[in-house]
């Protein structure tokens, strides 16, 4: 399989060497080619690059019939966009907050508690997210997207970073040291608390998770998750 890398930042260089070690080949390195000069080799695209240039680098690649798999967070005010287009050139899209196989399970696991405590009025919900410090957006998209299983599932309306509110999420973000991602769901009452936690070691996981998702989409069309690419469905 021939990857076109957008995006060559230390995820980039972690998809690369598993990718490499699972015996694909590297058309494309984004941040190191100014041009898209290779993207039309490639057989899927794997974006990992900053808010400002994911549209273009999903554009792009749509524009050049390459699947497209995201873990770019912080640019999703225009996905719907990047939908339109995908279907209008019958392209394949997987945008996630993130890739790991493990936090995806998490994401399953966050939803059946959430349905189970629903009408537990007793209990509050709050989230806490624990990031490097060179991470750009806050909350991570993870804990956006552990917000939203949650409001899906329960009488909560939005998630908010400043004071806590009624029917609000609140979600507490911390960026501290290189910490590559810790995530946790808590439900509190009076008489106990039940937790939820998922902590990465290492980039591994999402670069790993990047790689199968794009092994998963090469000959499909559509629009798809992390759900499909799992068989969580």
């Amino acid at each position: 399989m021939k990857i076109a890398l957008l995006g060559y930042g230390k995820m980039g260089q972690v998809i690369e060497r598993i990718a490499l070690e699972r015996g694909h080949e590297i058309v494309l390195k984004k941040d190191q080619n100014n041009s898209y000069d290779g993207l039309e080799n490639a057989d899927v695209a794997i974006d990992f690059s900053v808010p400002s240039a994911a549209v273009s680098n999903i554009s792009n690649c749509f524009n050049a019939n390459v699947p497209v798999i995201s873990g770019t967070t912080g640019w999703l005010d225009h996905y719907d966009a990047m939908v339109q287009l995908c279907q209008e050139k019958k392209g394949a899209f997987i945008s996630s907050s993130n890739f790991s196989l493990g936090v995806n399970i998490f994401f399953e696991l966050n939803e059946y508690l959430a349905k189970m405590m629903a009408k537990l009025n007793s209990y509050n919900v709050t989230m806490e997210e624990i990031h490097h410090t060179q991470k750009l957006d806050a909350p991570s998209g993870t804990a956006i997207s552990l917000a939203k299983g949650i409001i899906e599932n329960s009488t909560y309306t939005a998630w908010t970073l400043q004071n806590p509110e009624a029917n609000k999420i609140h979600i507490e973000a911390k960026r501290i040291g290189t910490v590559p991602g810790t995530h946790t769901v808590n439900y509190n009452s009076e008489v106990d608390s039940i937790e939820i936690k998922h902590t990465a070691h290492n980039r591994e996981g999402f670069a790993l998770g990047a790689v199968i998702a794009a092994e998963w989409i090469i000959g499909k069309e559509g629009i798809f998750s992390m759900k499909d690419v799992l068989d969580l469905k």
